[in-house]
């Protein structure tokens, strides 16, 4: 897999989205949210990334540094993705990859990010 355009969305659907990105790039972090989550992610400029339904539906949550903002479904919960900036100050999107349609995650090699460190 490459880079390429996936839509996505939570599991009610009402939070959408459409986004390029490259889910070989998919890491899992052991962070405390993560951990609970069960994410896996990936990430993309903002540039890359499209809102197409939900924007009244979601909920921001921000914990620790409150630094990336944690965008989730108000009816469902689903974290489908979440806001922040790149260490160059580049707006990114990390995508959770299992909210992806047509991504297997089982057949994903995801790399190991400590983010219970940080």
């Amino acid at each position: 897999m490459a880079a390429a355009t996936y839509s996505g969305s939570c599991h009610c659907g009402a939070v959408a989205f459409t986004v390029e990105v490259d889910p070989e790039q998919a890491l899992k972090c052991n962070c405390s949210i993560c951990s609970k989550l069960g994410a896996v992610w990936a990430f993309a400029p903002k540039s890359k990334f499209s809102l197409t339904s939900g924007a009244a539906q979601q909920g921001d949550y921000l914990f620790n540094k409150k630094e990336l903002h944690h965008r989730f479904c108000t009816r469902c919960g689903i974290e489908s993705y979440a806001e922040g900036a790149g260490p160059d100050g580049t707006p990114m999107v990390g995508i959770n990859l299992r909210c992806l349609e047509s991504v297997d995650v089982a057949k994903l090699s995801p790399r190991f990010y400590d983010g219970r460190s940080k």
